[in-house]
């Protein structure tokens, strides 16, 4: 076992076999040499050596516990559950045992056996917790139960008499039982008596989180609509506490919720449960001014009063009656909160909700009364006035963001936002000396004056300023340098690159980011939608492995969660984990990436290491099984991680976010109908029974064509609906979600030579089944589409044509279009190769035949059917063709390699000189980058050539 956790397994085997020597029964040594083996990638001798063990159904500790960590090893929870069910009948009194069959079952997810588990621990053993994990698995049933009706009507109801009875018996002990009760009341939509629950005796349980009581009293009446409770418990939390956001929010919603339903107070009795309730205007104005008074008296600022009467306000005019109460001028509360919090970071995020209360003809005069409260000095009369110390510097920074906000930078010519752009990385500079002390890990207090100077930059690239773009990545660069932490820099840096094409800095600077477990998810999409479109094959395989990694350990992971929160009764947690772990299986990116990692593969591997076949059964892929999600698919992009100061009608917008996910959703579908195509070829190959032979169907094989024909019909409908979608040629902001590949797969004539390989596969098919006599016209047809195929072929080797990086005016400009249609080319030339393969087995037995009916006959001349020449014509076209374009890669090789970039005068003499030395480093990236992906594509190529040389038949 040592050996095992030292990571030695072959010494560990080797120790089991000697104790076996000496003791041929001992299950424990056969069960480590098991994991010995498992972890040496001897999968299937582990397995058996398990199998032998769990034959004998062990109820040593030591064996049942090593065979656990080998199931789970082997990703096959399911046969714990066999061992414990054999330990538990032979062993009927264990509580330790009936408590690993129901963790069993946990990680299986298999409900109403774990209810029956816990019941029969409870019985032996009568301990709260045990009985409690029984009446969870039954609302674990009613959540997971497909008709809502069964689980309104049977589970929830029994485990609602299941708690009732520990209640009348006075048995209740824990907090978490009492949640539980809690739980299944509202699943029941029984608020009432929920509420009694929480406000009687067994409420007082309540107590690990703060105001837990008073949190579920208030959703309590919201569900049951009492605003008067609401709006009563609202202001006492606030008395309390005038600086929690939450109880504000729901102190305005019920006073008008009260309001609109006219609701006076009774004259006689309490205003309601929770005591005295506000109904009128007046009244919340009046509160709020009194927090205000109150906080003045406070030890320390609180920013939640300040805000509230902004919020009041915003409420008002959206009601439309704002003047009759004089709450003040929105601009000058604003202008007394930044005096007040302006040196806070948050000042900025606080008051952004609030700018649309300024009439857009009062900006400037806003941001220039904001900047006259700032203490700057300049050194001389013409120079840039500079704050002395981090809260003047931070006030200031908070302006540049609200101006930024406002669209005053937006509105500037060309000449006006360099000189700001100038200004602000003035600024940049001068605010790192207060942050010399700094650690590494610790962000510049200026790094946003940089942020802010790229943004601007940005703008000037979308207009076409082309020398606008390099800035963006010095400044940035240089940013990075002093600032070696900062996400935003780099994420930054990452869209900017993959925008020019350049995927080779963008794996350091993802893997610097070091993102963690759901960040997989979220931001995966920066790295994989370029990973592959760029041809660095090999780093995207690795980053495809990144996120992979993480979803399939998700499904693992949960589970243990999931036991976790049974042992320690944290039981409202697990209906969450559950719901995490769907909606992390149902993933958009976990799908985007499961199928373009598989398309790699075979485009890697297929034919050239392994035959197509292998490679399709090593991914276990069918044409028949579509493991997408399609109905529930989940977009978890976060696709706001771009820091963004924009106005409203310039940043991402809802609508932006529903068109992303269905560009998103049509690529994938015609990814996925590819994927599904290239894995149907080999299932054809096998041999056709004639065509008079009534066997056909029984076969399989037709049915395997009609699998085909199906998909094809599909693809066509998929490639439809993704035109229409490309017509409408819409925008993302620059920081929004990138666009697919789906425009450029069309527009380059990809897509037309892809399907019609796949019908060509379909024709092919019909001349195996239907013999080489009386064929001429489906013979024919393939000639014809041999011939346009290679027209088409060369058509799209022709647009990659020019060169990927030029220099012009003194700047450079890349052409990553060039570059996604090179990665194009290859792949649909290697859909090419697999399906001349497939012609070539058909091919090839209906040439011997006819050689042998030639011996046969003697004759000297058979003539031989014109399919043959056609698809000999078609095969040296392919192989021209390749190495044409291997030849054209290596001219791009070569023009790479000799672009001088010290030469680029960078005519924009504003660079000073460090500035200068970071965009020789960024300019070196890009051309390295190019020069590399030009390379991998070349290789791959010549791989694909020698598969074609092959083909002669």
């Amino acid at each position: 076992a040592d050996y095992l956790d030292n990571g030695n397994n072959k010494m560990a085997i080797q120790q089991a076999d000697k104790l076996l020597k000496k003791h041929k029964d001992l299950h424990c040594a056969k069960v480590l040499k098991a994991i010995g083996l498992q972890r040496t990638g001897k999968q299937d001798e582990a397995y058996a050596l398990a199998q032998e063990v769990a034959a004998l159904e062990p109820t040593d500790d030591n064996s049942l516990q090593a065979l656990t960590i080998l199931y789970r090893e082997m990703h096959r929870p399911e046969l714990v559950t066999k061992l414990y069910e054999a330990a538990v009948k032979k062993v009927p009194n264990s509580e330790e045992y009936h408590s690993h069959l129901f963790m069993a079952y946990a990680r299986v997810g298999e409900y109403k056996k774990m209810q029956q588990a816990g019941m029969a621990l409870y019985k032996i053993v009568p301990k709260n917790p045990y009985y409690f994990w029984s009446v969870m698995s039954l609302i674990m049933q009613s959540i997971s139960a497909q008709d809502e009706n069964l689980s309104k009507t049977m589970f929830l109801p029994l485990a609602e008499r299941m708690v009732e009875k520990m209640v009348k018996e006075d048995k209740i002990e824990a907090e978490a039982e009492v949640e539980l009760y809690y739980m299944i009341l509202e699943r029941l939509e029984k608020y009432k008596e929920a509420l009694d629950v929480v406000r009687g005796k067994l409420g007082e349980k309540l107590t690990s989180e703060l105001q837990s009581r008073e949190n579920k009293c208030m959703a309590m009446y919201k569900k049951l609509h009492r605003w008067p409770e609401c709006n009563a418990l609202a202001r006492r939390l606030l008395l309390k506490n005038s600086d929690d956001w939450q109880f504000y929010i729901t102190y305005f919603d019920s006073v008008f919720q009260l309001i609109d339903e006219s609701w006076t107070p009774p004259a006689e009795e309490e205003h309601s449960l929770e005591g005295e309730v506000h109904c009128s205007i007046e009244q919340a104005v009046s509160f709020i001014e009194e927090r205000i008074t109150e906080e003045s008296r406070s030890s320390r600022p609180l920013r939640g009063p300040y805000l509230a009467k902004l919020e009041l306000i915003r409420r008002l005019r959206h009601r439309g009656c704002n003047d009759e109460y004089k709450l003040g001028d929105p601009e000058e509360l604003m202008f007394q909160y930044f005096k007040k919090f302006g040196d806070k970071p948050c000042c900025f995020t606080d008051l952004k909700v609030f700018v649309d209360l300024l009439p857009p003809s009062q900006y400037t005069k806003f941001i220039r009364q904001l900047l006259d409260v700032i203490p700057l000095a300049a050194a001389a009369e013409n120079e840039v006035a500079l704050p002395g110390d981090i809260k003047a510097l931070q006030q200031h920074l908070c302006v540049v963001q609200l101006s930024r906000l406002l669209g005053i930078y937006h509105a500037m010519d060309k000449k006006q936002k360099l000189a700001v752009v100038r200004e602000l990385m003035l600024r940049y500079r001068h605010g790192l000396e207060f942050g010399k002390s700094c650690l590494k890990t610790e962000l510049q207090f200026s790094d946003y004056y940089c942020l802010l100077a790229v943004h601007l930059l940005l703008d000037l690239w979308l207009e076409g300023e082309e020398a606008a773009v390099w800035q963006c990545l010095t400044l940035l660069e240089e940013g990075l340098s002093h600032s070696p932490s900062n996400a935003q820099f780099k994420l930054l840096l990452i869209r900017i690159y993959c925008r020019l094409g350049a995927f080779e800095p963008v794996s350091e600077l993802y893997s610097s980011l070091d993102a963690k477990h759901i960040q997989h998810d979220t931001i995966g999409y920066l790295l994989t939608r370029y990973a592959s479109s760029l041809g660095h094959y090999a780093a995207a395989s690795q980053s495809c492995n990144f996120a992979l990694r993480f979803f399939h350990s998700n499904q693992k992971d949960t589970s243990e969660y999931i036991i976790q929160a049974y042992k320690y009764g944290a039981f409202e947690k697990i209906p969450e984990f559950i719901a995490f772990r769907n909606r992390l299986n149902s993933s958009l990116h976990f799908a985007q990436v499961r199928t373009e990692r598989m398309l790699l593969d075979l485009l890697l591997e297929a034919n050239i290491s392994t035959s197509l076949e292998e490679s399709i059964k090593s991914m276990s892929l069918s044409p028949e099984e579509d493991d997408i999600p399609w109905k529930d698919l989940r977009d978890n992009r976060d696709l706001t991680v771009l820091f963004s100061w924009d106005p409203k009608d310039k940043d991402i917008s809802e609508e932006h976010r529903k068109l992303s996910l269905e560009e998103e959703t049509l690529w994938l579908r015609i990814r996925s109908l590819t994927l599904r195509l290239v894995s149907g070829l080999p299932t054809l190959a096998h041999t056709i029974q004639p065509k008079n032979s009534e066997k056909t169907a029984e076969n399989g094989v037709s049915s395997k064509i009609d699998t085909i024909r199906a998909l094809l019909q599909q693809l066509e409908a998929a490639v439809d609906s993704g035109k229409k979608f490309v017509e409408q040629k819409i925008q993302y902001p620059v920081l929004g979600p990138p666009p697919t590949r789906m425009a450029g797969f069309f527009s380059n004539g990809s897509c037309q030579c892809q399907t019609s390989l796949f019908y060509l596969v379909s024709d092919i098919y019909e001349l195996d089944t239907n013999g080489l006599e009386d064929s001429a016209e489906i013979q024919e047809r393939i000639g014809n589409s041999f011939k346009s195929l290679a027209e088409r072929l060369t058509d799209l080797f022709s647009k990659c044509k020019g060169d990927l990086i030029e220099v012009r005016d003194g700047t450079l400009k890349t052409h990553p279009n060039l570059l996604e249609n090179l990665v194009f080319f290859v792949e649909t030339i290697s859909i090419a190769l697999w399906v001349s393969s497939y012609c070539d087995s058909v091919l090839r037995p209906f040439k011997s035949n006819l050689q042998k009916k030639k011996k046969k006959k003697k004759e000297s001349s058979v003539a031989m059917p014109p399919v043959f020449t056609h698809f000999l014509d078609y095969v040296t076209e392919l192989q021209t063709l390749t190495s044409n374009v291997i030849d054209h890669i290596k001219g791009l090789e070569i023009i790479l390699t000799a672009l001088k970039l010290e030469e680029l005068s960078l005519k924009d003499t504003l660079l000073l000189q460090e500035e200068k030395k970071f965009t020789k480093t960024v300019q070196g990236k890009v051309q390295s980058s190019y020069h590399h992906s030009v390379q991998e594509i070349g290789e791959l190529l010549k791989k694909r050539l020698d598969t074609i040389k092959k083909l002669k038949i």
